[in-house]
């Protein structure tokens, strides 16, 4: 009989999330005698970033992420988000299964974390129970991708919008949120200062802010999670 072996990580910051994949997993190999998880834990940007290198030294060849989308940031500033962590794995990892957990349930965050990561699993942390961890899984392993309920109440109830923030556009959010000024932007940005104010009206323009001070514009980004 020959045994499966995964190399799982779990990234969250929420112990009990954390407690709550290591039993799906322990339960669901206990009863697939096929399957064997080698488990690590992280529990922000930092961490998870050096499992990820971790796992890339490990001689199991098939990975399992976990990944939480609100993580804090790393210490560098480099990683801003669980979403960056997920670019990174997609880049470093062969074939990872890629499971995202979010609080966040609106169209904008669904749609961006669709579109950058493709995770073979995408739950909302609301509809997280037991059975559904399980079902998750069994899912990504044999036949992703899985998707808990209200994501699926989203695509099919809403029209999809094409529109996507990518690296440069969460990153002006995220300076502008911290108070870095205008002026100061092109040091830490390939784009001139022209480049990145069409960035902001296109930014106001999606999040419907009317605006001109970029107080609404952070409010309305954070209210939807891109920062």
């Amino acid at each position: 009989m020959i045994t499966e072996k995964y190399f799982v990580l779990i990234i969250d910051d929420h112990p009990l999330i954390t407690e709550a994949y290591i039993t799906a997993l322990n339960y669901y190999s206990k009863h697939n005698e096929t399957v064997n998880f080698s488990i690590q834990t992280a529990h922000d940007c930092d961490s998870g970033r050096k499992l990820i290198k971790k796992a890339l030294k490990s001689e199991k060849h098939k990975y399992i992420v976990f990944l939480d989308m609100k993580l804090p940031q790393s210490k560098d500033g480099k990683i801003l988000s669980g979403e960056d962590l997920g670019l990174l794995i997609r880049e470093l990892l062969p074939n990872p299964i890629i499971i995202v957990s979010t609080t966040f349930n609106d169209n904008f965050r669904i749609h961006s974390i669709l579109k950058n990561i493709n995770p073979e699993g995408l739950l909302i942390k609301n509809d997280i129970t037991p059975l559904e961890l399980l079902q998750t899984i069994r899912i990504v392993i044999n036949n992703p991708p899985y998707y808990s309920k209200t994501v699926l109440k989203l695509l099919r109830d809403q029209v999809l919008n094409d529109f996507i923030l990518d690296q440069y556009d969460r990153k002006i959010l995220y300076e502008l949120s911290i108070g870095t000024r205008m002026k100061d932007l092109p040091d830490l940005l390939p784009l001139s200062i022209a480049a990145i104010e069409k960035r902001k009206r296109n930014l106001k323009r999606v999040f419907n802010v009317k605006k001109l001070d970029d107080r609404h514009l952070i409010v309305s980004a954070r209210e939807k999670g891109f920062i």
